[in-house]
């Protein structure tokens, strides 16, 4: 069982938490997450003169992926850690701010790749007569920006507000709402930034998979077995990246609209501790599915791994070979002597 506390104010000891449970699940949570998403964005930038235009959405999500963690993790991790918020009210509305535009702008991502995805297969004569562009996929992240950016500035603007967690050591809405105009900026959250994305999602795919079920023996007669693997191989990975954030998001989402609609003062704070920790583990799956299993992401990371590798016995072979070259000079001398590695040195401090 959880050890409780009573509840107190920004900076005092936070409501019930299993701490030694949860912090080494957060924090393992934000390192993976860094490792994770630094590296797709650098295989992506190895490989950005190749990057198709739908995989700009999957850059843009772990760029707000990555955001998100750099943001939040090191404030939630020092707060988790002292049972309590450590900062003050103007740090705990930027980290709210961060958190909710990170977030939504990580949603509508995956809601407009969808979508795309969706126009794309199911409704074929729009794709050719709309060719999707790297210059339609910036206008289209430009808009996902937009979209996210005025739900996350709203409570700035007093519809809605940020405040600490119930469980004291972060912050974000405050679900508790005070007013009506609180009350209907959490309402236009929950159906605008995820019932409809989820909604969109699922029919989207919904009909991508009827559409290619129906399809199969057409496709099959024109298309190669390899291109069909392909296709059907990246549909399952965006599949599985929507499905691993949704699920992920779903319990904060329900736990939010138990506290707005019913009695905020009965939902357990072990209910938002969890549930909080699940919604940001989401940052997790979009570089593990694409650096695990998408294969030219994988082909761009095998390379730079195996340099890495390579790199010291490479520089072991580089010096042997000098060190011959300096004995074909000087023979009287073996190689590894005092003389030919002075002459071994010699270049490599040339080029310092």
């Amino acid at each position: 069982m959880c050890s409780q506390s009573p509840a107190g104010p920004m900076g005092s000891p936070a409501q019930p938490l299993c701490y030694i449970q949860h912090r080494s699940s957060a924090f393992s949570t934000g390192i993976v997450s860094l490792s994770g998403n630094s590296l797709l964005l650098l295989v992506a930038y190895r490989k950005r003169s190749m990057l198709k235009p739908a995989e700009f959405f999957i850059v843009n999500l772990a760029i707000s992926d990555l955001s998100m963690t750099v943001t939040l993790f090191p404030l939630a991790t020092s707060s988790f850690f002292a049972h309590r918020w450590l900062f003050n009210q103007a740090v705990c509305t930027l980290y709210a701010f961060c958190g909710v535009l990170f977030g939504l702008c990580s949603l509508t991502s995956l809601t407009v790749l969808s979508t795309v995805c969706c126009l794309k297969v199911c409704y074929p004569a729009y794709g050719r007569c709309w060719d999707f562009s790297p210059c339609h996929a910036g206008v289209l992240l430009l808009c996902v920006w937009a979209y996210a950016l005025m739900f996350a500035t709203a409570p700035l603007a007093e519809w809605g507000s940020y405040g600490p967690e119930p469980y004291g050591t972060a912050c974000c809405i405050t679900w508790k709402a005070s007013s009506r105009e609180a009350t209907l900026y959490i309402l236009a959250l929950f159906i605008f930034c995820y019932l409809l994305p989820c909604l969109l999602i699922l029919v989207s795919y919904s009909l991508i998979l009827w559409t290619v079920r129906v399809s199969r023996r057409a496709v099959r007669q024109h298309t190669s077995p390899q291109r069909r693997a392909r296709s059907v191989h990246s549909l399952i990975l965006s599949i599985a990246v929507c499905l691993g954030f949704l699920a992920a998001w779903t319990p904060y989402a329900v736990i939010a609209l138990w506290a707005v609609l019913g009695d905020a003062s009965q939902v357990p704070a072990l209910a938002f501790v969890l549930s909080a920790v699940f919604a940001k583990s989401s940052t997790l799956y979009n570089p593990l599915v694409y650096l695990l299993f998408k294969p030219n992401f994988q082909k761009f990371l095998s390379k730079d791994m195996m340099l890495l590798q390579l790199t010291p016995s490479a520089l072991r072979a580089c010096r042997r070979h000098l060190e011959r070259s300096a004995w074909a000079v000087h023979p009287g001398e073996e190689p590894g002597t005092k003389r030919t590695k002075k002459l071994w040195k010699g270049p490599m401090q040339s080029h310092q």
